[in-house]
């Protein structure tokens, strides 16, 4: 053995025994602690090497299954910085210092428990507890003591679409990122998924959770939700950040046929090939963007695997589709109208739209500054619908900015 082989082979012998040092031997809470996993560590050039977790019990070995739930790929440089709590995977996967496959929530469980000694804002904690009887799943970051800020993401999403708003909220807020039920991590009960229930959930989620007048930030779905839960139960919220909001459409060709469609036609068998569903996915999710490239192929790839395992489990499935026909159906006028109510909002709001939003029209700035015009509303030139990713900076300083405000004037801020 030459003497580079030497010190590649000590290397990677050592990378094994580091891995297993950053890791836990039990997990008690969160994913890991109740399900058999494989996640596979692709350390590029080096070797992979394989975390194991088996009802909560932890081992680190080299037999590379077939079928792993997850892959991380990452450079040595990447590797070594994670397991020596130099840097958390949220940070790490945010700035393209490692690619994920497979099951997101997975990964992000794993990063909750590596290098549990490092004082990372950003190394978000998987946890689980019971809202309603519905097992929820959420990520818990920052100081426990800072104030409360809870995070929704959208349709057919997961609380990893949220990520770039909590690693830049997480150095002074607690942060809670919840799955929404029937989504991700959380269980998916026999539910309308409509935003009224959800509004329930979450009211009851943030008393579990321990965190009364909380600022709520939504982006789509969830900000239709956090919208919801401000309208009907404002002391429960501080303030209100909703990024491209589902709201109700003002106009709508499809009502009849929508209200004859029932969500359990969602669980009918159906065979999704793997590569056609992945590229189709991955395809879809470029068009959400005013510029793709903006954006890493990898988080690409990371929201098509996500998205094909909320297709393959029917309850999940049956969620996605109740969500969606209640969005569409979402009443706009009338006593109990969206549009209607939203002019009585108490709770001060902003609202950040896309431009060049496929999903969400950017019109429907104008209709709420006409409607309520408390509410302040700020547009981001060509963004889509996505701008916590497009354009994570200048979202993240207004949100920064929002936040401040409102914790030093609650009533004011707003319309400032």
């Amino acid at each position: 053995m030459t003497r580079t082989q030497g010190s590649l082979q000590r290397w990677d012998d050592a990378v094994g025994r580091a891995l297993a040092a950053a890791l836990p031997t039990a997990v008690h809470d969160g994913v890991l602690a109740y399900r058999q996993v494989s996640v596979v560590f692709d350390v590029v050039g080096r070797g992979r090497w394989v975390v194991r977790t088996r009802f909560g019990t932890v081992s680190v070995d080299t037999r590379i299954p077939a079928r792993p739930t997850a892959t991380i790929t990452a450079d040595p440089a990447a590797v070594t910085a994670l397991l020596a709590g130099r840097c958390s995977l949220v940070s790490a996967f945010l700035t393209g210092a490692l690619r994920v496959r497979g099951s997101m929530s997975t990964v992000l469980a794993l990063g909750g428990v590596l290098a549990p000694a490092a004082d990372l804002p950003t190394r978000a904690r998987v946890r689980e507890t019971s809202v309603f009887g519905v097992r929820t799943g959420y990520l818990d970051a920052g100081p426990p003591g800072g104030p409360p800020v809870v995070l929704l993401h959208g349709l057919g999403a997961t609380n990893a679409s949220m990520l770039p708003v909590l690693a830049d909220l997480a150095a002074e807020h607690r942060v809670l990122a919840p799955d929404l039920p029937g989504f991700g991590s959380s269980a998916a009960p026999n539910w309308d998924y409509d935003p009224v229930q959800l509004q329930r959930w979450l009211r009851a989620f943030l008393d579990t959770v321990d965190a009364p007048a909380s600022a709520v930030i939504g982006h789509s779905l969830g900000g239709r939700v956090a919208l919801e839960l401000a309208l009907r139960n404002p002391d429960t919220v501080r303030s209100l950040v909703l990024l491209c909001p589902a709201l109700a459409f003002r106009r709508r060709q499809l009502t009849a046929l929508a209200r004859r469609i029932p969500a359990d036609l969602a669980r009918l068998p159906i065979a999704f090939p793997h590569r056609l569903l992945h590229e189709g996915t991955r395809g879809a999710c470029r068009t959400l963007f005013a510029d793709p490239d903006r954006v890493p192929r990898h988080w690409f790839d990371a929201a098509a695997d996500e998205w094909e395992l909320t297709l393959r489990d029917t309850g999940h499935r049956r969620a996605l589709w109740s969500a969606t026909l209640a969005l569409y159906l979402d009443e706009p006028f009338g006593d109990r109208g969206l549009w209607n109510r939203v002019a009585q909002l108490a709770v001060p709001t902003l609202c950040v739209w896309g431009a060049d939003d496929p999903l969400v029209p950017a019109r429907f700035a104008d209709h709420l500054t006409a409607t309520a015009p408390q509410v302040r509303s700020v547009t981001l030139p060509d963004c889509g619908h996505l701008p916590q990713f497009e354009w994570p900076e200048a979202t993240g300083a207004l949100i920064d900015d929002f936040l401040t405000r409102t914790a030093r004037h609650p009533r004011t801020a707003a319309i400032a």
